[in-house]
């Protein structure tokens, strides 16, 4: 199985979603109120997961492709199905979004919530999943003009395309960066530094992600 999901995981529907997510909410506000908005993330989760009888803390999600290997932390698990991601920041931003929804995916679960403890007055919003994992594993391979790698011993096309039949379409691209980067060597083989010369002047360098000397991804 490419992603070992947590025990006793499911789906839940709108309905029961939304009633576990007012519960949640009470409790929030609870400790919000109780605590103020200057403690760390691990201090709101903590007190809020052991005030919400069954919830889960720091959740493992791990993803594999053949010898790779990643896990992720769920911020709270309640219900066997709904998944908050608890912040302490100044506003909640897309890369906050992109994250649960990315754990969405993973897992194939249709809604979460962001909440943000940090402001005088609790910041929290809704991200739903659109696709299914069977909508993910839908797609069209466009290669038109590749031509290959040099001299590299990865099959980068074959590589990716499996991979992405393997975990489907959708998840943060960092994760498939990451896993391609495990099999083309590591970071060490993979990021160079590249010369930023516009014109005949060197003006520095940039870390690139190589394939070979001729192709960035």
């Amino acid at each position: 199985m490419p992603i070992v999901a947590p025990a006793g995981l499911r789906r839940l529907d709108d309905e029961e979603f939304g009633r576990v997510a007012y519960r949640v909410m009470e409790v929030v506000f609870l400790v919000h109120n109780e605590f103020g908005r200057l403690f760390d993330e691990p201090i709101y989760q903590t007190e809020i997961t052991r005030r919400l009888e069954g919830a889960r803390q720091q959740v493992p999600v791990e993803v594999s492709f053949r010898s790779f290997r990643k896990t992720h932390y769920l911020g709270l698990l309640h219900a066997d199905g709904a998944v908050f991601e608890l912040k302490a920041v100044e506003t909640l931003t897309e890369r906050h979004r992109a994250q649960l929804l990315n754990y969405l995916l993973l897992l194939d679960l249709g809604h979460g919530k962001l909440v943000n403890l940090r402001n005088e007055l609790v910041e929290h919003e809704f991200v739903n999943a659109p696709w299914r994992r069977e909508d993910r594993l839908r797609f069209q391979v466009e290669d038109t003009g590749w031509s290959g790698t040099n001299g590299c011993a990865v099959d980068l096309e074959d590589l990716i395309v499996e991979l992405v039949r393997d975990w489907g379409l959708g998840l943060q691209i960092p994760l498939y960066e990451e896993a391609v980067t495990h099999f083309l060597g590591g970071e060490s083989a993979v990021i160079r530094p590249v010369d930023v010369a516009p014109g005949d002047t060197k003006i520095g360098t940039q870390a690139c992600r190589l394939v070979d000397s001729e192709t960035a991804f």
